[in-house]
C-alpha cells in the first residue's frame, strides 16, 4: 500500500465538549504532507491516528505498514539508537554522518541538548525505513546548520510522510501538499508548500468575507423594502375598510367597492408577500455562508523595572559543561532594562549558562523563566496547579491562553497538554507575578505562527529585562540589543547588528 487514507474519521479525548477531529476525510500518497494549524487543533492526534497509536471513534484509517511516529518530546532514548551507532549498514553510517550523531549519545542522553536529541530521534526513525513516517515538530531546538542537515535527511525519505511543523522553510522545501486544520469539520488539503497554501487560504477567506457581506447586504435591503411594503399594505387596508364611514356616504362606499373589484388597491400587499419570500431566501443563503471570524489575539506583559542597576553579575570565569568541556566567560551583567540574546550551536552550553545565571540572581522571586522543554510530569503538575487556582487568577490565565490562539477549555480538559499548549500555560501563569526579568530558552519552539507574533509584540512592549535563547534570528533581532555568543570554548559579548 502506498497511500494513507482517512475516511470520515472522528476522534475526541475524554471531557472535551467538542471533538478536535470530526468526520475528517483526506488522503496522502508517497512524499511529504504537511499538517498545519494552531496549537491544540488536533495535529498530534491526527499523527497518532495515522500510525495506529490511537483508534478513531467513528470512520476508518487505512495506512501503510510498518509505521513510525516521532513525537515532539525527547524525554527518552530512541530504542535502536545504540544499534544504529554500531553502524551495521551503510545507511546507518550515512544518517549518523548527515545528522552529526555522537557515538556516546545513548549513554549520556540526559546531558544532550534537545536539538541533539531530536536529531538522534529522527535518525533512528529514518533508519527503520518505515512505509509511513509521522514526525511532530522536527526542527524545534535546532540551529540553522542542524536544520539544513535534517532537511537533507528528510528529503531522502521515499515513503508516505506526515510532518507537523510551523517551520515554513522546511514545509515549503519538502511538502507536495499541506493539510490545513482550522477546527472540527474545517480541514482543507492544498497543493504545494505552506506558503503557497497560506496565500490560497487568505484568498478563500477574503472571498468568503465578500460573499458573506453581499449576502448580508441583500438581507438588509430586502428587509427594509419588505417593511416599507408592509407599511403601505397596512395603509391600503385601512383605506379599503368601510368602518367609520357614515351610513349615507354612498360615494365613499362606491369608491372602495371599485378599488376592491379592480384589485389595484391590494398591489402593495401582494408585493409585500413577494418580498417576504425573497427575504426568506436571502436569509437562507446567508446562513449557508460561513461567517468569517476575526479572532481576538494579542497579550500584554505587565512587569516592573527592577530597582538598582544590576540583576545579576557573574565572571570572568569558567563554565563547565556536562560533557566535560569548558567555556571561558567574560564578566556578564544583566541590568534592569537589558535585552540580551544568548546564541550558539546545539550543545554549546546555552542552557547550562542560563541555569548558572538563574542561581546567582539577586532577586529570584521576580523572574519568569521558561525552559526549552517541560517534561510530562511538569506539564501535568502545571495543569493541576492552574485548575486549583482561585477564580480571579484562573480567569486571567484563561484569558491569556485564549488570546494566544488556544482553546482554554480543551487545554484544561486534558491531563497532558501538547508542548505548545504547555508553554502558553506556563507563560500565562508566570505573567501573574509581574516579572522584572523574563528568561526564555527557545521561546518560539512548539508555537504556532499566531502565538509567535503575539509573544513577540508583547515582549517588545515589556518594560523589564529580557534574556532570550533562540535560533530564530528574526525574533532576537526584533527584541534584543546585546548578543552573547558561545563560540567553541569562549563566550563573546557584542552589540546586536542593526
Amino acid at each position: 500500500m502506498d497511500q494513507l487514507r482517512f475516511d470520515s474519521v472522528t476522534y475526541s479525548w475524554p471531557a472535551l465538549a467538542e471533538p478536535p477531529l470530526c468526520e475528517l476525510t483526506f488522503s496522502a500518497a508517497v512524499g511529504w504532507t504537511g499538517v498545519v494549524g494552531a496549537n491544540g487543533v488536533g495535529k498530534s492526534t491526527l499523527l497518532g491516528l495515522a500510525v495506529g497509536a490511537l483508534a478513531p471513534i467513528t470512520g476508518t484509517v487505512t495506512a501503510p505498514a510498518p509505521a513510525v511516529y516521532c513525537e515532539q518530546r525527547t524525554d527518552h532514548v530512541p530504542g535502536d539508537l545504540a544499534e544504529l551507532l554500531c553502524f551495521p549498514d551503510a545507511d546507518a553510517g550515512r544518517l549518523a554522518s548527515v545528522l552529526g550523531l555522537g557515538a556516546d549519545w545513548p549513554y549520556r542522553w540526559e546531558t544532550l541538548s534537545h536539538g541533539e536529541r531530536k536529531r538522534a530521534q529522527i535518525a533512528v526513525a529514518l533508519w527503520r525505513r518505515p512505509e509511513l513516517l509521522a514526525i511532530d515538530e522536527p526542527t524545534n531546538h535546532l540551529d540553522r546548520g542542524a536544520r539544513k542537515q535534517l532537511c537533507d535527511a528528510l528529503a531522502s525519505y521515499r515513503g508516505v510522510g506526515l510532518i507537523v511543523s510551523h517551520d515554513r522553510e522546511l514545509l515549503d522545501r519538502l511538502c507536495r501538499q499541506c493539510l490545513f486544520l482550522n477546527g472540527p469539520r474545517r480541514a482543507v488539503v492544498r497543493p504545494g508548500g505552506v506558503s503557497e497554501g497560506l496565500v490560497q487560504q487568505e484568498r478563500e477567506r477574503l472571498e468568503t468575507r465578500r460573499t458573506h457581506d453581499r449576502a448580508q447586504a441583500d438581507v438588509r435591503r430586502l428587509a427594509s423594502e419588505a417593511a416599507r411594503r408592509r407599511s403601505e399594505a397596512s395603509g391600503q387596508d385601512r383605506r379599503r375598510s368601510k368602518r367609520g364611514l357614515a351610513r349615507g356616504d354612498s360615494d365613499a362606499r362606491e369608491k372602495i367597492d371599485r378599488a376592491r373589484l379592480s384589485g389595484a388597491d391590494g398591489q402593495a400587499g401582494r408585493l409585500a408577500n413577494q418580498l417576504d419570500g425573497r427575504l426568506a431566501g436571502a436569509e437562507a443563503r446567508l446562513r449557508e455562508v460561513e461567517r468569517p471570524v476575526q479572532e481576538r489575539v494579542g497579550i500584554s506583559v505587565h512587569g516592573r523595572r527592577a530597582r538598582g542597576d544590576v540583576l545579576v553579575r557573574t565572571g570572568p570565569g569558567r563554565l563547565e559543561l556536562p560533557d566535560g568541556r569548558i567555556v571561558k566567560l567574560p564578566e556578564l551583567t544583566v541590568g534592569p532594562e537589558d535585552r540580551i540574546a544568548l546564541q550558539g550551536p546545539n550543545g554549546a552550553g546555552k542552557s547550562t549558562l542560563i541555569g548558572r545565571l538563574l542561581g546567582e540572581l539577586d532577586r529570584p522571586g521576580r523572574v519568569l523563566s521558561i525552559p526549552q522543554e517541560i517534561d510530562e510530569s511538569g506539564a501535568r503538575h502545571l495543569v493541576d496547579r492552574v485548575r486549583a487556582s482561585d477564580r480571579a487568577t484562573l480567569g486571567r490565565v484563561i484569558s491569556t491562553v485564549s488570546r494566544l490562539g488556544s482553546d482554554p477549555e480543551k487545554l484544561l480538559a486534558t491531563a497532558l497538554p501538547s508542548p505548545g499548549e504547555t508553554r502558553k500555560l506556563m507563560l500565562a501563569v508566570g505573567l501573574e507575578q509581574e516579572p522584572s526579568l523574563i528568561v526564555m530558552d527557545e521561546p518560539t519552539n512548539h508555537l504556532d505562527l499566531v502565538s509567535m507574533t503575539c509573544i513577540e509584540e508583547a515582549l517588545a512592549a515589556f518594560e523589564g529585562a529580557l534574556l532570550l535563547v533562540s535560533h530564530d534570528e528574526h525574533f532576537v533581532r526584533a527584541l534584543t540589543r546585546t548578543r552573547w555568543a558561545i563560540d567553541g570554548d569562549h563566550l563573546k559579548v557584542s552589540a546586536m547588528p542593526a
